[in-house]
């Protein structure tokens, strides 16, 4: 077990920080066993990290910090089941590459692979597609070292209610050492993306979720002006898109930084910046075919502040029309592009936030150029307010404001999950900050 002094862990945004009293770099399920030990033993709550791509101090603690980036072997490769075992801290890159070889693909995916597989599915990561569900759902078992040391084998079929718990856990019932995927045949993605005004996406919204395998739309704040994308699985070879340095790297990341920075001496220019980067990157149909992972992944560019909530899909138009609407009722609210609008299946995890119903999550950014800090807290309190209103389920990624007596209202297995949550670590070793304001303080669970 590698313990480093002195070590200041920042998540990717650069947006949280914190100084652990002890970081370790775990190397071995075993050592997961001896550091929480040692923590426990000292009195020191404990935090799991991995890439640090959570947009929130969700990994933060003045405790033990175990990172578990070198747990990345593979374990076992069933070709008959199409299953894979690898440790925790394997990341989404190195899982697509390694099921590429094996001509295998995830079922799904988000829009970055940095993240770490436990980090992914324990956070609710999820790509798009109305028929396909959260990355968790494709998870057939996993290990977790609980605070007493022991280490749980958990699946469908052994402790199924821990196992849908663990399954999007946010880090508070153990460490996860190991997870079994379930792949699926190799396959393509025929990308097809064109423009849309807003009113057409509101009145053809059904359908268009419906017409592709994977369906995704962006919305540009202060225009009418939206793109929908649909990614259609397929045989056809790859034919990918070229990067053409100066329209993509210069102008596409380089100048609209300059720009956004710009806009923070004088925010009136928002949306004459959204309406000229629509203009210039998307106002356009463009078709691409390749690999699915390089379809479904795509550069986050800069630093950002980012918000994500999921709705009930059918109530999806009146959450984008009530936005946009505030927003345009509040012009000293300004908002970057893209307001990201995607779709997840339902499933039965525990604190998914797609569990019991199909969803449509919206996410807002607010990019932080050259690291300079912007203007959110209204545009955030606006949307959090409709988003509220309406039944949604913030990101548990990212940060919130909604503490255990409102999320228990939302999610019919929250008392269920803070009581297992209790059974399995009654002296709150895995809890730090964000774990006590969202599902411990001010609530007792139902045992």
């Amino acid at each position: 077990m590698l313990v480093v002094d002195n070590q200041v862990f920042q998540n990717w945004a650069k947006t949280f920080s914190c100084r652990p009293e002890q970081y370790v770099l775990a190397q071995s399920e075993a050592d997961v066993v001896e550091a929480v030990a040692a923590a426990r033993k000292a009195g020191r709550r404990v935090r799991v990290v991995g890439s640090g791509h959570s947009p929130s101090d969700i990994a933060c603690t003045t405790g033990t910090m175990i990172n578990i980036n070198a747990l990345n072997r593979v374990v076992k490769v069933d070709s008959d089941a199409r299953q894979v075992t690898v440790e925790a801290g394997t990341t989404l890159q190195q899982l697509n590459e390694l099921l590429d070889r094996l001509g295998w693909a995830m079922p799904n995916l988000g829009s970055i692979s940095e993240q770490t597989i436990a980090g992914a599915i324990s956070t609710g990561t999820h790509g798009t597609g109305i028929e396909f569900g959260a990355l968790a759902t494709a998870i057939v078992d996993l290990r977790l070292v609980t605070a007493s040391g022991e280490v749980l084998a958990l699946s469908r079929t052994s402790s199924p209610d821990v196992f849908l718990a663990a399954l999007c856990s946010l880090g508070c019932l153990g460490v996860i050492t190991q997870v079994t995927i379930q792949a699926v045949p190799a396959f393509q993605i025929r990308a097809e993306q064109a423009p849309i005004s807003f009113a057409d996406m509101i009145a053809n919204f059904e359908s268009l979720v419906r017409s592709a395998d994977h369906v995704r739309f962006w919305w540009f704040p202060h225009t009418d002006n939206c793109i929908v994308w649909k990614g259609t699985r397929t045989s056809d070879p790859p034919q990918p898109s070229k990067i053409n340095w100066l329209r993509d790297i210069f102008l596409g990341v380089h100048v609209y930084e300059l720009s956004l920075y710009m806009s923070t001496l004088v925010p009136q220019l928002v949306p004459a910046i959204n309406q000229r980067y629509f203009q210039r990157f998307f106002n356009k149909q463009l078709t691409t075919t390749d690999k699915s992972f390089k379809i479904f992944n795509f550069d986050c560019l800069f630093s950002q502040y980012v918000t994500e909530w999921a709705v009930e899909w059918s109530k999806a138009p009146e959450a984008l029309s009530r936005l946009k609407k505030f927003i345009e009722d509040n012009p000293e609210v300004v908002a970057h592009s893209p307001v990201e609008i995607r779709f997840v299946k339902r499933d039965d995890i525990h604190l998914s936030m797609s569990s019991g119903y199909d969803t449509c999550f919206i996410g807002i950014i607010m990019y932080r150029p050259y690291g300079k800090d912007v203007t959110k807290e209204k545009y955030w309190a606006g949307y959090e307010k409709i988003m509220e209103d309406l039944g949604g389920r913030p990101h548990w990624a990212k940060a919130h404001r909604l503490g255990p007596q409102e999320l228990r209202k939302l999610y019919p297995k929250f008392d269920s999950f803070c009581a297992i949550r209790a059974k399995l670590d009654p002296d709150n070793v895995f809890v730090n900050d964000y774990i006590d304001r969202h599902l411990v303080s001010g609530l007792k669970a139902k045992l």
